[in-house]
């Protein structure tokens, strides 16, 4: 047990370092540390599947995705655009939003977890395909979409404008 609470207490540490880091290739650095917990977190769970995917997955493809598109974009103090406080609005309340969202989620948890009997076979991987390919078959889908469209974004954030260079 008292591995589980020094887990959790990285996982906070190193999620609040990626908010609070000013770098942000530190920032993924960290994020790549906090899903490193989490999948500690899927084996403490008993959840083998998840925590292999977790970690070849996200650890491996999707942060190192994250971190090349950061190098690419070549962020610098000159080229940062000036916020307006239209968007420090909307940040505020899209992050109120979630901090929302996140208490209605802890408080379902909590109000479920009593009357759920454990259950050994949580976390294998044939329950998990077919939860997945059942009940969860559009978010999967909806999930795999997004993806795809951060990828095609990140492309187009890379490419040079021909207009501009020529002009």
């Amino acid at each position: 047990m008292s591995l589980f609470y020094f887990v959790a207490f990285l996982t906070i540490l190193f999620s609040l370092l990626v908010i609070f880091t000013k770098n942000p290739v530190y920032s993924v650095l960290y994020l790549i540390a906090t899903f490193f917990t989490f999948t500690i977190h899927y084996i403490l769970l008993n959840a083998q599947f998840l925590a292999v995917v977790n970690f070849i997955v996200y650890m491996g493809a999707i942060m190192v995705l994250f971190l090349f598109v950061l190098m690419l974009m070549n962020l610098n103090k000159e080229t940062e655009p000036v916020k307006s406080n239209l968007i420090k609005i909307i940040g505020v309340i899209a992050g109120g939003t979630l901090l929302v969202t996140l208490i209605g989620s802890i408080h379902a948890l909590q109000t479920t977890a009593a009357s759920a009997t454990p259950n050994s076979e949580i976390g294998l991987v044939a329950n998990l395909g077919k939860v997945l390919f059942s009940e969860f078959l559009l978010p999967f889908e909806l999930s795999s979409l997004l993806l795809l469209s951060a990828m095609v974004g990140a492309v187009l954030l890379a490419k040079k404008d021909k207009r501009t260079q020529n002009g």
